[in-house]
C-alpha cells in the first residue's frame, strides 16, 4: 500500500525554473546562521550594558554617547541591528507564504515587510553613523554636562 503525500504549499509553488538559486534554502540558512550570531552580539550587549561597571545606574546618554563613540561599538550595534531585522523580515516573509492564500495579498504583505525592513535599516544606520551628543550651535542650556565642559 502506498500513500502519496501533497508537497506543502503546493497550490503557490511556481513551476521549477532549471537550476536557479534556491532562495528558500539560502533563507532557511540566513535564519539559523543568523540566529546564532544574534545570540552572541544580543548577550554581548546586553552583559556590558547592564553587568560590566556600575551596572543599570550608568545608563544614562553620556554612556550611550561613548558606547557610539567609539568605532568597535558602532559596528556591533550596525551588524546586530542588520541581522535582527533582516532575520525579523526573513521570518515574516515565511508566516506570509504559509498563511497567505491570494498571490496578490502575498505580493501586498511582502512588499510592506521589504518596505518596513529597509526603512528601518536605513534610519537605525543613520542614527548610529550621524550621532552628535554635541551639536554645533545648539544652546548650551539645552547641551549635556559634558559638551558644555568642552
Amino acid at each position: 500500500m502506498t500513500t502519496t503525500i501533497e508537497a506543502p504549499r503546493s497550490p503557490y509553488s511556481r513551476a521549477p525554473r532549471g537550476r536557479g538559486v534556491n532562495w528558500e534554502k539560502w533563507g532557511w540558512i540566513y535564519m539559523r546562521v543568523s540566529g546564532v550570531v544574534l545570540i552572541v552580539l544580543i548577550f554581548g550587549h546586553l552583559f556590558v550594558n547592564l553587568m560590566v561597571g556600575e551596572g543599570v545606574s550608568a545608563l544614562n546618554f553620556g554612556f550611550v554617547a561613548g558606547k557610539l563613540a567609539d568605532p568597535f561599538w558602532r559596528v556591533w550595534d550596525i551588524v546586530m541591528l542588520w541581522l535582527a531585522l533582516i532575520h525579523g523580515g526573513n521570518g515574516m516573509r515565511t508566516l506570509v507564504n504559509d498563511y497567505a492564500t491570494a498571490r496578490l495579498t502575498r505580493g501586498i504583505l511582502k512588499l510592506a515587510i521589504l518596505g518596513a525592513v529597509v526603512v528601518l535599516i536605513v534610519l537605525g544606520t543613520l542614527v548610529v553613523f550621524t550621532f552628535d551628543p554635541c551639536p554645533a550651535g545648539a544652546p548650551t542650556d539645552l547641551l549635556p554636562l559634558f559638551c558644555q565642559a568642552s
